[in-house]
């Protein structure tokens, strides 16, 4: 590890990306701290750190506690990048022809998302506006008028689009990918504070037994985050290799050729998605009265509110499909096969073509499947034990926010290795 950070630092081009990504950090944390006007973050204490309050907070990096300028994160873009992955399968031709135009239709995608997401971050600004005035007993907007809340979602929504925007800066000036960074800056930046008040939490007035079972439950939990983090390294980094033989070689000569698939191939994209596509539906019902609310707005109340059996029990469905769909999308076997027959290449005992295609597929599901069932545990795991002990959910390093902030270092370790490598080879051509 250390050897790692000091060859990634000797290397002029790293430490001038990594100072990069650092700058950007610390734009990012600064506005996290300039509150909107006519707001009164302090009314928010009222809420605790629960619910949609508690999810977005922590991956805003503690923004929408204080009601910054970033207060939504990059949730809503995130949410727009759902929706467009989707359109692409067929339901939308047009964008079904983008996804198939190369880099010209990726930019047209690109831009079609960044004006979904101005539409979804407007529309989840008033709803966070009107629900937490409302939730907070009317104290967190100074002025309640139609113009101050427009007002409001403006500034919150060119935030979101600014973050956005820093995002992409990182992912071509600085390391690893831009929005995943973002979110893992904010997780980050909650773990000092979370763990203080965990910590607080747990031992402060108990005295004999209750202190000695207030030890043991620190002790457990942080066995079990240890554990979580080996889990999730080895999980990351288990992979199945595929040996691919090509026709140009001589009859009996082996092969040196694989093609690996992850066990977990669509990463930390599915946590990501299916947070988000959680936080906004949350959003839509703080807008209305839940005193009295029917059964069917109770049932989907209940049904996106992670501290609920039937939210938990959603959160894990999305998991699934969410890993099924984005390791088609990673991989596209389709694609895959396609290249391997123009390179000569082949699968033993498997016919080019649509059979290594279905044999990739078939290969990919299986994988997927133990990958949905690692990503399910180490999610929600952490809710029912947290349940069962009493411990808060919304840590900064919970089941969600661990696999995230675990997830993007491995890819950011990985993007730097590569970088290294191919600088290594480059100075190997010149010289």
């Amino acid at each position: 590890m250390f050897s790692f950070l000091k060859n990634a630092l000797a290397d002029k081009d790293i430490r001038k990306r990594l100072g990069f990504t650092l700058f950007i950090f610390a734009i990012f944390r600064l506005g996290t701290h300039i509150p909107v006007p006519g707001v009164n973050a302090q009314a928010l204490s009222k809420l605790g750190n629960t619910g949609i309050l508690g999810m977005l907070n922590t991956f805003a990096g503690g923004a929408l506690q204080r009601y910054s300028l970033f207060a939504m994160g990059v949730s809503p873009y995130i949410t727009a990048s759902i929706i467009m992955q989707l359109l692409q399968m067929d339901l939308v031709p047009k964008f079904t022809e983008w996804a198939e135009q190369g880099e010209v239709g990726r930019r047209k995608l690109n831009q079609a998302t960044t004006y979904l997401g101005i539409i979804l971050g407007f529309i989840q600004s008033l709803g966070l506006s009107f629900g937490f005035n409302r939730l907070s007993g009317l104290g967190l907007i100074k002025n309640p008028s139609m113009s101050t809340y427009i007002t409001i979602a403006l500034i919150l929504t060119t935030g979101t689009m600014f973050l956005v925007w820093l995002g992409e800066q990182i992912t071509r000036k600085g390391v690893g990918n831009g929005l995943s960074m973002i979110i893992f800056a904010g997780i980050v930046a909650q773990v000092p504070q979370d763990v203080y008040r965990f910590f607080s939490a747990m031992i402060h007035g108990a005295t004999g037994e209750k202190l000695r079972n207030g030890v043991l439950i620190l002790l457990g939990v942080i066995v079990l985050l240890v554990l979580a983090i080996v889990v999730v390294v080895v999980m990351e980094s288990g992979q199945r290799r595929i040996p691919i033989h090509h026709s140009k070689k001589a009859s009996g000569a082996k092969h040196t050729a694989h093609l690996p698939l992850k066990i977990n191939a669509a990463g930390v994209i599915p946590v990501i998605f299916a947070s988000s596509f959680i936080t906004t539906p949350q959003t839509i019902f703080s807008l209305m009265n839940t005193q009295d609310a029917g059964p069917v707005q109770q049932f989907f109340m209940n049904l996106f509110n992670l501290q609920h059996w039937m939210g938990a029990v959603f959160y894990t469905v999305l998991l699934i499909a969410f890993t099924y769909f984005y390791a088609l999308v990673q991989v596209n076997p389709e694609k895959v096969a396609e290249n391997l027959q123009k390179q000569g290449g082949y699968i033993p005992r498997v016919r080019p073509g649509k059979d290594t295609e279905s044999y990739i597929t078939y290969l990919l599901n299986r994988l997927s499947f133990v990958g949905a069932l690692y990503l399910v545990v180490i999610a929600v795991a952490p809710i029912i034990v947290g349940l069962i002990w009493k411990i808060p959910t919304n840590m900064a390093l919970g089941g969600t926010s661990l696999l995230i902030v675990v997830g993007v270092a491995m890819e950011t370790a990985k993007q730097i290795e590569g970088r290294m490598i191919k600088r290594r080879y480059r100075g190997f051509l010149y010289n």
